[in-house]
């Protein structure tokens, strides 16, 4: 059996998720929101979904508070490795670029999985786009599932901080 050998490519860190530190407002209509739900599922008599609501809430605290930590990335001839999570080339369908709150990002679409996103940091993103490409297609607008289409239009329609 022929073992093929590594090759690195491209390796760099970055932050392990996007983060934006929250202003006081954005707290504050999540406390709103939040405390109308609780009132309306007190009454309801649903109080393990509102352990449900509050364990969300405090998630998301934590999320908006707590900055990430450093990972490493690396693209080699066989995949590409991220967090210590190797994704070979013969399982990614696609990928494509994201941008968002000033950072890039590549999203990689597994086919037996979920998405895998990975931040560029301040890597190059046509340098890594057209490495990756070599080997998995690319495509300029990602399809959009039902939750996508629900999350933009829930950002829309109620926002929790003003447009920067």
């Amino acid at each position: 059996m022929d073992k093929q050998v590594e090759e690195v490519l491209l390796a760099w860190t970055s932050p392990s998720r996007l983060f934006k530190k929250r202003d006081r407002e954005y707290f504050t209509n999540i406390g709103a929101i939040v405390f109308l739900l609780t009132i309306i599922l007190v009454f309801a008599r649903e109080f393990v979904l509102i352990a449900a609501v509050l364990s969300i809430v405090f998630l998301i605290y934590v999320l908006s508070t707590v900055p990430p930590e450093e990972v490493s990335h690396r693209i080699t001839n066989l995949g590409i490795e991220s967090a210590g999570h190797f994704y070979r080339w013969e399982e990614l369908a696609d990928f494509w670029l994201e941008e968002q709150w000033g950072q890039y990002m590549i999203i990689l679409r597994p086919y037996l999985s979920p998405r895998v996103i990975i931040l560029l940091g301040g890597q190059n993103h046509e340098k890594v786009r057209e490495l990756i490409a070599r080997h998995i297609p690319f495509r300029e607008e990602p399809q959009k599932t039902w939750v996508d289409n629900a999350a933009t239009w829930l950002t829309r329609k109620i926002p929790l901080e003003k447009p920067a």
